[in-house]
């Protein structure tokens, strides 16, 4: 499995308390994932032996720092939890977009199959639940929570906005796929490390808002960044006829640009002329203005939900972290 990514969050015992909670999370992702017959562990272990940024349980580490029990054995097996509920919904979301890579790596799919795909998130899921039922019933129900809102997600983005309004439906979407896991992170990190209710709400609300400026500024970025920038082809998203904030905003303009979008992003751009063409478009479009304008009103909530915390290094690291986040976008 890959090193755990090293963080620098402003304050060096800080650092320190985190790497180690990072470690500890890393041998056990590793120790629970490789019980199991040999045909099962190599499926389950090759998205998390890829890497990763592991986020969500270094937040799960943060929010604990607020608690009497911070970095605990409970903690560090809180946030293996979210990782591999993480895990599980990317096997799950490389079948549903057909995607060929993961992480540097060949998908699961790719590599083996759909049906291998689908039964080793089905496992990663049986295994995180075994670690929930040993945590808890607030841990048990706060998870059956979770994930049908992360379904409900999938689903939703599936279906399409119908005749409702697409920036509303994409908002719900990214709210459900992206921000609850993360918020889940802050919530189980603050009551796993015995934090007060009014903390871990704050962590939660937290986790929700970085989640929802962490997507939105990673599709800014995939239409408005070379390639040299973000490490992918621009307009990734475009080829594959997914149509993001900006992109729905600057559809939604009353302009020669808005209308000549509308005609050009029926479906997937097959071909580099049109791709390059939208890409234009967008450029001169105001998509990325009034996306910038979401992730600025979800930075300043996210902000907000710090300042019910106490003064700290945790504190001030979450602000770190919320800001490094929504400057991405360069």
């Amino acid at each position: 499995m890959s090193s755990t990514p090293r963080v620098e969050l402003g304050d060096e015992h800080l650092d320190a308390t985190i790497a180690s909670g990072m470690d500890a999370v890393e041998e056990e992702l590793r120790r629970v994932l490789s019980e199991g017959a040999d045909f099962v562990t190599d499926k389950v272990m090759h998205l998390a032996a890829a890497g990763g940024k592991r986020f969500r349980p270094m937040f799960a580490l943060l929010a604990s720092q607020y608690g009497t029990n911070p970095g605990s054995r409970e903690v560090i097996e809180a946030a293996v939890v979210v990782e591999m509920t993480h895990l599980a919904t990317l096997y799950h979301d490389d079948v549903m977009d057909e995607a060929d890579r993961r992480r540097g790596v060949p998908s699961a799919n790719a590599r083996w199959s759909n049906s291998v795909a689908i039964l080793a998130g089905d496992f990663l899921l049986a295994k995180a639940s075994a670690i929930m039922a040993q945590l808890g019933t607030q841990t048990v129900a706060h998870f059956a929570e979770t994930f049908g809102e992360l379904v409900t997600g999938q689903m939703r983005e599936t279906i399409g906005p119908g005749d409702g309004d697409p920036v509303a439906h994409y908002m719900a979407v990214i709210k459900e796929k992206t921000g609850v896991l993360i918020a889940s992170a802050g919530y189980l990190g603050g009551l796993h490390g015995k934090a007060s209710p009014e903390h871990t709400a704050a962590l939660q609300s937290y986790g929700h808002n970085i989640g929802m400026v962490f997507q939105i500024v990673d599709d800014i970025i995939d239409i408005f960044s070379t390639a040299q920038e973000s490490g992918k082809v621009p307009g990734t998203d475009l080829r594959e006829g997914v149509l993001t904030l900006p992109v729905l905003y600057a559809l939604q303009e009353d302009t020669p640009i808005g209308e000549e979008l509308r005609g050009l992003l029926t479906g997937p751009l097959d071909n580099d002329a049109d791709v390059e063409r939208a890409l234009s478009l967008l450029e001169r479009s105001t998509g990325r203005d009034k996306a910038l304008a979401d992730v600025q009103r979800y930075l300043t909530a996210a902000e907000a939900d710090l300042a019910q915390l106490p003064d700290g290094p945790a504190t001030d690291a979450l602000y770190k972290l919320a800001r490094f986040t929504a400057a991405r976008v360069g």
